[in-house]
């Protein structure tokens, strides 16, 4: 129970990466508000489980990228939970082409989600966290961001704007007790990659030291240990979690 009673929202957690977080999270004491956008059966699926584990959830509908929400959001969880220790900005979306083709709405749509909703709940969630004098803020970014990829020009450059903003926001919370630290993964199998060929996939693989992709429990575990308080003086950081992809 590494994280009991602590109060954590986590953004497009309705399934894959997000909603393992959640689990793990609740497994561990957090009472979990799943936060999520267009999956509200997943959603209720994951507040479900925990339910039936004994733990705390309830899912809430929210566009991440409409900055009104968002403040609703966050506003609604303090006066129910009285705070919030633990934010996971996970939602996220793709819209792969090459960069020729790419429309400008297909650029924009990815950087909304992606960057400007990781902006929007750390921007509403800050002045909260200030108050209470503490506070975990987890970003998922992905290799992607650090590297780049062919056909992901819109979100490798997300993933790079949410690197920036994380260590930006580590800098300017370091001294209120703050810490602001970011997820790289890489090859995860979720539903994004199970959209791919076998053909595609076989030749990621080949570029992975590890030789496998990897599960969402192992973004999981990385997002438990940099939410406890043990973790108090690690901030600004971006952990892959990769398999050695990237080095």
């Amino acid at each position: 129970m590494r994280l009991k009673n602590k109060i954590a929202l986590i953004t497009g957690a309705s399934s894959g990466i997000g909603r393992a977080i959640a689990l793990k999270y609740a497994e561990e004491g957090a009472r979990v508000v799943i936060n999520y956008s267009g999956n509200p059966k997943g959603a209720l699926e994951a507040v479900d489980e925990i339910i039936r584990n004994g733990g705390v959830a309830e899912a809430l509908k929210c566009d991440v990228s409409n900055y009104n929400d968002v403040d609703s959001m966050i506003r609604y969880v303090i006066e129910k939970y009285d705070r919030i220790d633990i934010l996971v900005n996970n939602a996220g979306v793709t819209k792969d082409t090459l960069l020729m083709k790419m429309t400008p709405q297909d650029f924009e749509k990815v950087i909304d989600i992606n960057l400007k909703g990781t902006f929007n709940t750390i921007q509403c969630i800050s002045r909260h966290m200030i108050r209470q004098k503490s506070g975990r803020i987890i970003n998922m970014a992905s290799v992607v961001g650090l590297t780049g990829n062919i056909g992901q020009a819109n979100y490798a450059a997300s993933k790079a704007g949410v690197i920036a903003l994380t260590k930006s926001a580590a800098k300017e919370f370091a001294t209120r007790n703050i810490t602001v630290n970011a997820i790289a993964p890489g090859f995860i199998k979720t539903r994004m990659t199970d959209v791919l060929g076998d053909k595609v996939k076989d030749e990621i693989l080949t570029k992975i030291p590890m030789k496998k992709e990897g599960n969402p429990e192992d973004i999981a575990f990385t997002a438990i240990f940099l939410a406890m308080d043990e973790s108090n003086y690690i901030t600004g950081q971006v952990i892959n979690v990769d398999g050695g992809m990237v080095m």
